[in-house]
């Protein structure tokens, strides 16, 4: 039963386009390279990301996200999320598979929602573009507001998925609260303490 609905969305997509390729040919053949265009981008591009991820995971202590990205970095950790996503100039999809390895390191959901949110609309060179076709005003207003709502919505977020056990991101790792000899009570899980984030526990 888990198989099926892991294959859910590709067999549902199969079946639309099969309807599209005998109601609409044309149409279906214009799906088709477009599809084709964009596997090929991805093609290029996700092998490098994945393993840049990797070497973040070896290289990249996870004490040291805590520390920069992790829900007691503060002001800074939201300034560091902010400046990655703003830098870059690849597409979103790059960020996502990024974003997990983040969280599972001990980034924050906020400062992560601040580095996905900035980097889909207030990159840098997108700015710079923004200014000269629309104007400063209209790009500082935009950016103003853009960057504050990012805010408000990591911070829900965070709320929310905080009390989530089961996300599909989260680190398969054993807990080792389970852990026979831990000095641990079964049921607290990573935590460490229930209610409280990962790296709010020494």
């Amino acid at each position: 039963m888990k198989s099926l609905k892991a294959y859910f969305a590709p067999i549902v997509i199969f079946l639309i386009f099969l309807v599209l390729a005998i109601a609409w040919p044309d149409a279906a053949t214009r799906s088709t390279l477009v599809t084709w265009n964009y596997f090929k981008e991805m093609a290029l591009i996700m092998p490098a990301i994945f393993v840049l991820m990797g070497l973040m995971e070896i290289w990249i202590p996870k004490d040291k996200i805590q520390k920069w990205l992790g829900h007691r970095s503060g002001i800074k950790g939201a300034a560091l999320a902010f400046s990655l996503g703003t830098l870059p100039t690849g597409p979103l999809y790059v960020a996502f598979p990024m974003a997990a390895s983040l969280i599972r390191k001990g980034a924050s959901i906020t400062n992560m929602i601040l580095f996905l949110g900035s980097w889909a609309a207030l990159k840098i060179p997108q700015l710079m573009v923004e200014i000269k076709f629309l104007g400063l005003p209209f790009a500082a207003l935009r950016f103003v507001l853009t960057l504050t709502s990012l805010l408000l919505t990591g911070l829900l977020m965070d709320k929310i998925l905080h009390k989530s056990p089961d996300l599909e991101w989260q680190s398969s790792t054993p807990d080792p609260a389970m852990t026979p000899g831990m000095g641990m009570k079964p049921g607290m899980g990573m935590q460490g303490q229930k209610g409280k984030h990962p790296d709010d526990v020494k």
